[in-house]
């Protein structure tokens, strides 16, 4: 007998709203979702969609202006600045810009040690510590004895990000958000990077959600897919439903457009 999943984060009617009168923008339209423990999830649609500011609103780094976020069967409770630390706990990201993640003033040692002192760690022995640090930038392929004493800015974009998850190695979060965490580093360090993150998944069974326009990255590494335009989610359901049996005209329009180099290119979808 399959043992049932359960969820961990759901939303019901999210909404994200920006600006007021004529100028107002419905960023993320009255939304539902459940995204269950262990899940790989991708929330796929183009720019512009709302799925970054979708994400920022699961992180609790924006506030909703309709709908409830529920949180381990509770609905989520951030309106104080400790009980968001203590949310964060649970629910990290990786974003973006690998140049833009880090303080500039902080070495690689205080990064990686704001994330044992974050899990409970700041009393442990400094050779404990050394220890923790070492083991995470191995499992990324790193050594914390060529980093120690450098700033992130001193790595490649590729190093950068592979510093990003041993942060999450050292945290070990159930969610982890990782919105287009490979679209600025080049073709080789993108599959290392995926590579990481689902081992890093399958390893501490926490739920990993994809934003991204990346509609082949969906299909390889997901569970279930959502398809996000102008707000709203207008297609879901297991990676195979989704990108092998699409319904949506947007979801078939976002296939179609995925260049194909033995076929020529066909731009009259190109607005």
């Amino acid at each position: 007998m399959a043992l049932e999943k359960k969820p961990c984060l759901s939303g019901v009617g999210l909404t994200k709203t920006f600006g007021f009168g004529r100028t107002k923008t419905l960023a993320v339209d009255h939304v539902d979702f459940t995204f269950y423990e262990g899940e790989i999830v991708s929330i796929v649609g183009e720019s512009g969609s709302g799925k970054t500011t979708l994400a920022k609103l699961l992180l609790g780094l924006i506030n909703e202006t309709e709908g409830s976020v529920e949180f381990l069967g509770k609905k989520r409770d951030i309106t104080s600045g400790k009980k968001k630390q203590e949310y964060w706990k649970s629910i990290q990201a990786i974003f973006q810009d690998p140049f833009s993640s880090y303080n500039i003033f902080n070495k690689i040692d205080a990064v990686l040690l704001d994330c044992i002192n974050m899990r409970g760690g700041r009393n442990l022995p400094k050779e404990e510590k050394v220890k923790l640090m070492t083991e995470a930038c191995a499992f990324v392929n790193l050594k914390y004895e060529e980093l120690t004493n450098k700033y992130p800015f001193e790595l490649s974009g590729g190093q950068m990000q592979r510093l990003m998850i041993a942060r999450i190695f050292l945290l070990k979060p159930k969610i982890l958000i990782a919105d287009e965490p490979t679209s600025m580093i080049d073709a080789c360090s993108r599959a290392t990077i995926l590579d990481y993150l689902i081992q890093l998944r399958n390893e501490t069974g926490m739920t990993l959600i994809f934003i991204t326009h990346d509609i082949g990255l969906a299909y390889y590494v997901s569970d279930t897919v959502y398809i996000m335009e102008r707000g709203k989610f207008v297609e879901r359901g297991s990676a195979d439903d989704v990108i092998l049996r699409p319904r949506a005209p947007y979801t078939k329009r976002l296939i179609s457009d995925v260049p194909k180099i033995y076929e020529e290119w066909d731009l009259s979808t190109v607005e």
